[in-house]
């Protein structure tokens, strides 16, 4: 017996706590400026919840399903340290170091992903990470970094919509920062540095993921277009990127492939981290998104060619689900890299659709990067050029800056006129130039073969022996293309028919 009451008092003490709150919220968060701010969680039924929150205090009673919600009016940006009390009888929630500003969304696959620990100005940034007005919620999804291999036991009890995503809010520090989105970092520095408010990014990146997960399977299944893509087992559905596929069957072994009619839960099944990811926060609205994505959907003609109508659709959806229709939101296009060593064949027509898009969605924009992309590898170690051209979007049409220039030299007017085509730019500023200050590159007349072209002003000259039917402008896969405008934005790839 004295044993036995020995051994009960080294047991470790369980208690369960009836009082919860949303697992978005946390120590550190940032709340979005200018919307109401709603808190919300469960309770058990019938019970007083009371919140405290900026020396006021509301109190709501649980609903019968066990939720609760609390609303208090919204707020200006603030630098101020905040904090949050939660009692629910003898429970309580304590929130601390909160801030309000704005929240931005980082998505897409490994290169928004790519951590800060890992980019070209590491050591040279390390130093100025201190940034307190910076937070990143910055969860780690189940599965992450395992490629090649099945997933452990382990990890497949976390592939669903509850678990998969596990995260805190943290301040950005030199310890914080290294395995942060260092495209996210950078973007967040400058919007801080010009605007003095807090910035808070959530980041739901997956290496690999091709865009279908991360839309709705309600907003594909409502699209004549792509409502095959959720059709049957996903792990053999033609309508979906073959690359992601391949690595699904590499994670998942074939008696785990059939569990369920739409197949197992993968970060890269149609519509999962949409689940997992977006749903939760739907309810909490955000200052807009950015994107990097494209390179697992870039690797087959029909999946390049869908692209364009495909990312409308993601950012319709986006722009529903959480009740903003002027959402902004930002996509990187995608960099060079060189045929050697990648499946890149197809890296100019899709950027060319990447293009053209950013002539399509209202309250969006395309940052380009093929100039600093990397001959033989897919992850480009230049986050910072990236991050920052990001921001110029940002800062110029959602934050008002009129005078930051966003966009490179883009083609107004392509017309043939004896033996020249010609070529009319806007975006081209004090006038267009090359990068490097060496001959003009990059320019082709049937998308294979390098012309000679002149820059006259804002104005392109190629002389040619016969009309062309298009003009192309960067089109290789690792492009060597060299205009810019005054302020160094680089070209997008193009391909433009000429009159």
């Amino acid at each position: 017996m004295i044993k036995f009451l020995f051994l009960l008092l080294l047991t470790p003490v369980i208690s369960f706590s009836q009082l919860q709150i949303d697992e978005l919220f946390s120590d550190n968060m940032v709340l979005q400026r200018n919307h109401p701010i709603n808190f919300r969680g469960r309770a058990l039924p019938g019970k007083k919840v009371t919140i405290k929150f900026l020396n006021k205090e509301q109190t709501t009673i649980t609903g019968i399903d066990s939720t609760w919600v609390i609303e208090f009016p919204q707020q200006k940006a603030s630098t101020l340290p905040s904090k949050v009390i939660i009692r629910s009888e003898n429970d309580s929630i304590y929130l601390n170091n909160l801030l309000i500003g704005d929240i931005w969304l980082c998505t897409g696959q490994s290169n928004m992903e790519w951590p800060f620990s890992k980019d070209n100005f590491y050591r040279e940034e390390i130093n100025k990470t201190d940034q307190p007005l910076i937070r990143f919620y910055n969860p780690v999804y189940a599965g992450k970094g395992i490629y090649g291999i099945p997933f452990s036991d382990s990890i497949l009890k976390k592939m669903n919509t509850e678990d998969f995503y596990q995260g805190n809010w943290e301040q950005c520090d030199s310890n914080t920062v290294k395995n942060m989105s260092a495209i996210g970092y950078y973007f967040a520095k400058e919007l801080t540095r010009k605007e003095g408010i807090p910035i808070g990014l959530i980041n739901l990146s997956i290496g690999g993921a091709p865009l279908e997960t991360f839309i709705s399977r309600k907003a594909l299944s409502s699209d004549s277009l792509f409502s095959r893509k959720i059709e049957g087992n996903w792990l053999y559905n033609q309508e979906l990127p073959a690359w992601s596929r391949e690595r699904g069957f590499q994670n998942i072994t074939v008696e785990k492939a059939n569990v369920q009619p739409d197949g197992p839960n993968h970060p890269y099944k149609p519509g999962f981290a949409y689940e997992a990811g977006i749903l939760p926060i739907k309810h909490y609205p955000i200052a807009g998104v950015i994107l990097y994505q494209g390179e697992t959907n870039s690797l087959e003609m029909s999946r390049v060619f869908e692209y364009r109508s495909l990312m409308n659709l993601m950012i319709k959806d986006y722009r529903n689900t959480f009740n903003q229709p002027a959402l902004p939101f930002y996509w990187v296009q995608l960099s060079s890299i060189d045929t050697t060593n990648y499946r890149s064949t197809y890296w100019p027509l899709f950027r060319n659709e990447q293009r053209k898009l950013s002539d399509e969605v209202k309250y969006g924009g395309m940052a380009v990067s093929s100039d600093i992309g990397a001959r033989n590898d897919v992850h480009p170690r230049d986050k910072k050029t990236v991050g920052e051209r990001l921001s110029k979007l940002a800062l110029h049409f959602h934050y008002g800056h009129r005078d930051i220039e966003y966009s490179g030299p883009k083609p107004t007017l392509v017309k043939y006129k004896k033996g020249k085509v010609i070529l009319r730019f806007k975006h081209a500023i004090k006038g267009l130039q090359t990068s490097d200050e060496n001959g003009l590159r990059g320019f082709s007349v049937d998308g294979i073969n390098d012309v000679k072209a002149l820059i006259i002003k804002k104005k392109i000259i190629v002389s040619v022996n016969f009309k062309p039917e298009y003009i192309y402008y960067g089109w290789k896969p690792f492009s060597d293309g060299n205009l810019v405008n005054s302020e160094k934005l680089p070209a997008s790839t193009f391909k433009v028919k000429i009159k």
